[in-house]
């Protein structure tokens, strides 16, 4: 793949987990890069120290993008800082585990606001001020397409946005921009981490979660952020120039 060298990129929930790994490759294949967090300053800025160190154009930017008028601050914060923005990758995202009769109207509001609405809305801000050839990426999930044990809100937000890149695709082709997704499976992240266990089905409580994980997938193992790093920046190059509308599975074969 071509250099990205002369680019620049945005990518949210960039401070840890899969949006580091998309920082770090982006950033080492030559793209200026807007990392955005919401509350890890510390993270952010040892990633952002790492990168500046190594040489890279490296830039960083606070918000929650689910608040109204984030995005659109975000991508205007990129423009300022390297004077263009080509490539926007829309990875921040809320976990949320629950059975039916516990969820709320709050639950609803909070995993749709920042699953569904900050990735439409960062999309809607990032389209605004690219040029052809721009490439937006936002972020799915395998849950979109299997079923999981009180997964069903988290689920639906990510069906959503496979949605998202597929009805934007033709409205943002006119304009040479293209739009696709990615859906991750089980990936080597705290956040994972912290909610493996809820993937152990009640029949199986005796296997440990990690296990569970490896046994659904045909790769046999956890995913590292690094290889899902490597489908995104497939997808931001030229080579996928005639991809667009796309969900790309990074699932081990677990789908």
């Amino acid at each position: 793949m071509q250099s990205l060298t002369g680019r620049t990129a945005l990518v949210t929930g960039g401070s840890r987990g899969i949006g580091a790994a998309v920082v770090r490759r982006l950033a080492a294949d030559g793209a200026a890069v807007m990392v955005n967090y919401r509350s890890d300053e510390a993270a952010a800025r040892s990633l952002a120290d790492e990168l500046t160190a190594s040489g890279a154009r490296v830039a960083l930017a606070r918000a929650d993008v689910s608040e109204p008028g984030a995005p659109q601050r975000l991508v205007a914060e990129t423009v300022a800082a390297f004077g263009r923005l080509d490539i926007a990758v829309s990875n921040a995202g809320i976990e949320h585990f629950g059975a039916l009769e516990t969820l709320t109207e709050q639950d609803f509001q909070r995993v749709f606001s920042v699953n569904v609405a900050g990735q439409l809305f960062t999309a809607q801000a990032a389209a605004a001020v690219m040029e052809a050839g721009g490439r937006i990426v936002l972020t799915s999930s395998v849950s979109a397409r299997i079923g999981v044990r009180h997964h069903a809100l988290y689920a639906a937000s990510k069906a959503a946005v496979r949605a998202l890149a597929l009805n934007l695709a033709p409205e943002l082709g006119e304009r040479g921009i293209t739009i696709n997704a990615i859906a991750p499976g089980g990936t080597r992240t705290d956040m994972a981490a912290e909610h493996a266990a809820r993937y152990t089905p009640a029949s199986l409580a005796d296997v440990a979660p990690g296990d569970i994980v490896r046994g659904m997938t045909s790769a046999g193992r956890w995913a590292e952020p690094e290889e899902v790093a490597a489908a995104v920046r497939f997808l931001v190059s030229g080579d996928a120039s005639y991809v667009s509308g796309s969900t790309l599975a990074v699932d081990g074969g677990w789908m």
